[in-house]
C-alpha cells in the first residue's frame, strides 16, 4: 500500500524528534543504540509495505508489551541506568525530568496506540508497529553487547535475563508484521 506524503514526514518526524529526545536525555552513544528500534523501524516499515490485521499481531504485540514491562522492572530493580552511566559517563537524568518523561510518553504512548491504529489499517500505525518490534528485537540485544564494555570480564548486565524472552517474541512479531496474511506464521 503506498504511503502519503504527509505519513511520511510525520513517521520520520516522529523518529526524529524520539531520538532528539533520548540525545538530549541519554547523550550520544545511548542515542545510536535507541536509534536501531526508531530508525530501524523506520526504514523495516519503508521496506516492508504489508499491512496485516491487528487479529495477526495481537498475540505477539500484546505478547512483546508484557515482556517489555518485565523487562523494564528488571531493568529498574537491577540498576540498567546506573550500569549504563558508568559505560557512556553521560549522567543519568531524573526519571522525572522533562526529557524522560517526555521521551517516555512519547515512545510507549506511541506503541499503545499500535492496535486502534493497526485494526483501522492507518500507515501510521503499522510505522509505530515497526518501531516497537525493531526496539524490542533489536535495540534491547544492546544488553549482550554492554558486558563487552564493562569493566572485568564478561558478565550480566542489568536487563539481560529478560531480553532473552523479549527478543525472540519481538521477532515473532515482525515476522507476523511482515505478512499480509498473518496466518499461522
Amino acid at each position: 500500500m503506498p504511503r502519503s506524503p504527509l505519513i511520511l514526514v510525520a513517521a520520520s518526524a516522529t523518529t526524529t524528534g524520539i531520538l532528539a529526545l533520548g540525545f538530549v536525555a541519554f547523550g550520544f552513544w545511548t542515542t545510536v543504540i535507541f536509534s536501531s528500534g526508531f530508525l530501524g523501524g523506520l526504514v523495516l516499515w519503508l521496506l516492508n509495505p504489508a499491512t496485516p490485521s491487528y487479529a495477526a499481531i495481537r498475540v505477539p504485540f500484546l505478547a512483546t508489551f508484557a515482556l517489555f514491562v518485565v523487562h523494564r522492572v528488571e531493568e529498574k530493580v537491577m540498576g540498567f541506568f546506573r550500569a549504563l552511566s558508568e559505560l557512556t559517563h553521560v549522567q543519568t537524568p531524573d526519571t522525572l525530568s522533562w526529557q524522560v518523561v517526555l521521551l517516555v510518553v512519547s515512545s510507549v504512548g506511541a506503541w499503545l496506540a499500535v492496535p486502534p491504529l493497526v485494526t483501522r489499517g492507518y500507515a501510521f500505525g503499522y510505522y509505530l508497529a515497526w518501531t516497537f518490534f525493531a526496539a524490542m528485537g533489536v535495540t534491547e540485544l544492546a544488553h549482550f553487547i554492554f558486558p563487552v564494555f564493562a569493566a572485568g570480564p564478561y558478565s550480566y548486565f542489568p536487563g539481560m535475563v529478560s531480553v532473552v524472552a523479549l527478543a525472540p517474541t519481538a521477532w515473532w512479531g515482525m515476522r507476523r508484521l511482515s505478512h499480509v496474511a498473518g496466518g499461522a506464521i
